[in-house]
C-alpha cells in the first residue's frame, strides 16, 4: 500500500521522514501546507492513504479517488475538516489520533490563562508603541478553574492548576472521577469558576454549547480559555461578553473561522489574547502525532505497528 501526506509543513515533514522505516508503506510526502481539495485527486493519484493535517477533504472530491480507503488525520477534530460517515459510505475509513499532544495543550491553555490574568498580551502592545502601560492583574492562586469536558487534555489542566494552588470543577457528558478534580453540573460550573477552559471535541451536541445565555451564566469578570474548537462557543456572544466586561478576559487558540480574516473584531479587544491554533506544536507532540499516523498506516497495510 501506499500512503501520501497531502500537506505536510516543514516541520512535520523532517519529522515524517526521520520516523518512516524502510519496511514501511510507501510514503510520498507532499511538501504543500497550502493545497486545495481541488489539488488532492492528482496528488493521491494510486495511493490507498491520505495524511491529512489540516485541509479539507469535501467527499465529492473523494469520490474522484478511486484507490483512496484510508484518511488518517492528524488529530482529533476530523470533523472541522470532513465528513466521516459520508466517506464511509463510499468506502473510505477515516482514523483519528488521540492523546498526542495532551500535555502540549494543556501547558497551552494554562499559559493563555495565565497571560490573560496577569494582562501581558496588553502591557506587551502598549510598550511597543511607547507607551508605559501598567495593568492590575488577577491573582490565581485560590481561586477556581471549571474544565468543560474532561479528557486527556483536562486531566493535564488540572495536574497544572493544582499545582498553582486553584480549586479544580470539571464538567463532563459521561460520570468520571479524577484525584482532586470535583465534578459538577455545566450551571454549576459556570457560576463557580473564576476561570473556564474548554475542553470538548467539535461535534452536533458540542456546536455553540457556550451560548449566549450559557455565557451570562458565568461570574462577573471570568476568564475564559478556549483550545478546543472555536465553534464550541457563541463567537459573537462571546465578544460582546467581552466588551461589556461580562468576561474579564479570553485566551483563544481557536476560532470559528480559521486561519482568522483581517479585520476580525477580536483584534480589537485588549483583554484577549490569541494564538494561532498552535497548541500542540512542540517537538515531543509532533513526534507522537506523526509515530501514531504512520502506526495507522502500518496496521491497515497489514504490517503491524511499531511494538
Amino acid at each position: 500500500m501506499k500512503a501520501v501526506f497531502l500537506d505536510a509543513n516543514p516541520t512535520l515533514s523532517a519529522v515524517a521522514e526521520r520516523l518512516h522505516r524502510a519496511d514501511d508503506p510507501k510514503l510520498e510526502i507532499n511538501r504543500q501546507p497550502d493545497i486545495t481539495p481541488d489539488q488532492i485527486p492528482a496528488k493521491l493519484g494510486d495511493a490507498e492513504i491520505a495524511i491529512i493535517d489540516h485541509t479539507h477533504l469535501p467527499t465529492d472530491i473523494a469520490r474522484q479517488c478511486k484507490a483512496l480507503k484510508h484518511v488518517v488525520f492528524l488529530g482529533t477534530g476530523a470533523r472541522s475538516y470532513m465528513n466521516p460517515e459520508e466517506l464511509a459510505e463510499i468506502g473510505i475509513e477515516v482514523h483519528i489520533i488521540k492523546g498526542y499532544g495532551d500535555t502540549a495543550v494543556a501547558e497551552c491553555a494554562f499559559s493563555l490563562m495565565w497571560t490573560a490574568a496577569k494582562g501581558f498580551a496588553k502591557m506587551d502592545r502598549g510598550m511597543r508603541a511607547g507607551n508605559w502601560l501598567r495593568t492590575d492583574a488577577v491573582q490565581l492562586t485560590g481561586k477556581t478553574i471549571g474544565l468543560v469536558g474532561f479528557g486527556g487534555i483536562a486531566a493535564e489542566v488540572a495536574r497544572l492548576a493544582q499545582g498553582a494552588g486553584m480549586k479544580v470543577l470539571a464538567w463532563n457528558r459521561s460520570p468520571k472521577t479524577h484525584a482532586g478534580v470535583t465534578f459538577v453540573t455545566l450551571d454549576e460550573l459556570l457560576a463557580q469558576s473564576d476561570v473556564v477552559s474548554v475542553h470538548l471535541l467539535l461535534n452536533d451536541e458540542t456546536r455553540g454549547l457556550l451560548s449566549a445565555q450559557r455565557l451570562q451564566q458565568m461570574r462577573d469578570g471570568a476568564i475564559l480559555v478556549n483550545t478546543a474548537r472555536g465553534a464550541i462557543v457563541d463567537e459573537a456572544a462571546m465578544i460582546a461578553a467581552l466588551k461589556s466586561g461580562k468576561l474579564g478576559a479570553a485566551g483563544l487558540d481557536v476560532f470559528e473561522v480559521e486561519p482568522m480574516p483581517a479585520q476580525h473584531p477580536l483584534y480589537e479587544l485588549d483583554n484577549v489574547v490569541l494564538s494561532a491554533h498552535s497548541a500542540f506544536r512542540t517537538p515531543e507532540a509532533s513526534d507522537n502525532l506523526i509515530q501514531a499516523a504512520l502506526n495507522h498506516a502500518r496496521r491497515v497495510s497489514g504490517q503491524g505497528a511499531q511494538q
